[in-house]
């Protein structure tokens, strides 16, 4: 090929141009051996190295899967190492508890316990003791027995073969409760599990009052319902456990719990326990009323219920007032008490007009006459107390929180309203900081009405 037309070619691209990658040569011309040289394709690339020199950075899916089987495998036969070493331990506790409870030493009963995955353990145990512990033991070796079958028993595909040694080892103890203190609830419940099944019937009991002793958690208890669903116990034995018993509602066991609690607070003698204990049940109510989900209340009836039993005990406090120089009592003493009650009542007054079941209870204060009558023959400096619930209840209707008809309001007026103008004197001079006792005009208009001495 003439140089003329290799050097058109390199002009319109067909070619490269060989001077950009061979070194100058004076000579304008290039041999056709040369450009053979030049334009031959390319050599192939190198082979790629064995197999066996190529890196391996990422395990292969067989070797994962073959690695995570051998992690299985270990943790599988560590885990069964630990509950041999267990077993081992409760056979040790079997023969020790069957010679220094029960006087015995070699069984008679050969026993073996097999679970799904194959694991068994046989042990020399006692038809005596399983016959009196167990309703089935006590039919399986009587029949046995008839047969003339020597005695062995065999449990075959259990769930936990620990756990049925372990209630054999239970059948054993004197004492089951002492036995059973610091296991868990899930332990508990396995072994309860157990008892019922083979009719150990103390074991049960005493599983049954162990859970109702001990303090669970929220999962826990959800547990706990399950497997007493599960379980058909006798009657007389879920008795016992009566924290998860579905008799009572939650609300009424709530209320009962409530009930307690007030009237350990209205029955206290220590002042400073009283007030905190009177904070810490107003703001568990309170912070109740904003979560309807979980709302565990007290009901209207047990509070009317405590303040009638605060009626009550002034009634007797005044009474014994009215005669005190007679019957020789202590006035500090008398002073004490009734402000007590009266607190007490001016507290579920306050609770029950921030829970808005307050309309009934002004009717209630209005009928009592015989409390007012008591009221009027003793000194002011003894019942001043007693008309501050006179005083949260104008409060109450004036502000709109109480809404009762116009008949209440002059009926609780008739009763109380002297009573309250006597001893405001009184309530100012021995006013605490948490109660506003200065009732003013505003506080004291009934629905536009101004109360005053004449309106009664």
């Amino acid at each position: 090929m003439a140089s003329r037309e290799v050097s058109t070619m390199i002009k319109q691209g067909f070619i490269s141009d060989p001077t950009l990658c061979l070194s100058f040569s004076p000579s304008r011309t290039t041999s056709t051996r040369t450009l053979s040289r030049l334009y031959s394709p390319p050599p192939p690339p190198p082979s790629p190295p064995p197999e066996s020199t190529r890196p391996t950075n990422n395990p292969s899916l067989i070797g994962m899967m073959s690695e995570e089987h051998h992690r299985d495998s270990k943790t599988k036969e560590e885990s069964l190492k630990k509950t041999q070493s267990r077993v081992a331990k409760l056979l040790t506790q079997l023969k020790i508890c069957s010679f220094s409870n029960w006087g015995l030493r070699s069984g008679d009963v050969r026993l073996t316990v097999a679970s799904k995955d194959g694991f068994r353990v046989s042990m020399d145990v006692h038809g005596r003791v399983l016959s009196e512990k167990s309703g089935f033991f006590a039919e399986k070796l009587s029949q046995r027995r008839e047969k003339g079958v020597s005695h062995s028993v065999e449990i075959s595909e259990c769930d936990d073969v620990e756990v049925y040694v372990e209630t054999v080892v239970l059948m054993y103890c004197d004492d089951l409760k002492k036995r059973l203190i610091g296991e868990n609830v899930n332990k508990i419940l396995a072994l309860l599990k157990v008892s019922a099944a083979i009719m150990f019937d103390s074991g049960v009991r005493s599983c049954l009052e162990y859970l109702e002793a001990v303090p669970w958690s929220e999962n826990e208890e959800e547990k706990v319902l399950s497997h007493l669903c599960q379980l058909e116990l006798h009657g007389s034995m879920t008795e016992v456990i009566q924290r998860v018993s579905s008799e009572p509602s939650t609300s009424t066991r709530a209320d009962d719990i409530f009930l307690k609690l007030l009237s350990g607070v209205l029955h206290a003698k220590n002042d400073k326990a009283r007030r905190e204990m009177k904070a810490l049940i107003s703001r568990l109510l309170r912070e109740d009323t904003f979560d309807d989900d979980n709302r565990l209340d007290v009901s209207k009836d047990t509070l009317y219920h405590l303040c009638h039993r605060c009626f009550s005990s002034l009634v007797l406090c005044l009474s014994e007032a009215t005669g005190m120089d007679s019957n020789g009592r202590d006035r500090g003493v008398l002073m004490a008490e009734i402000a007590q009650e009266a607190d007490s009542l001016q507290w579920i007054v306050d609770i029950l007009i921030e829970k808005g079941m307050a309309n009934d209870f002004v009717k209630l204060w209005a009928d009592q006459k015989e409390l007012a009558e008591l009221h009027s023959k003793i000194p002011t400096m003894y019942r001043h107390e007693i008309s501050r619930i006179t005083a949260q209840l104008c409060i109450a209707i004036g502000r709109g929180t109480i809404l009762v008809p116009k008949d209440s309001r002059f009926s609780l007026l008739s009763t109380w309203l002297e009573a309250l103008y006597e001893d405001f004197g009184w309530m100012r001079r021995a006013s605490r900081s948490g109660m506003t006792v200065p009732i003013s005009r505003e506080h004291l208009k009934f629905g536009g009405e101004e109360l005053s001495s004449d309106s009664v």
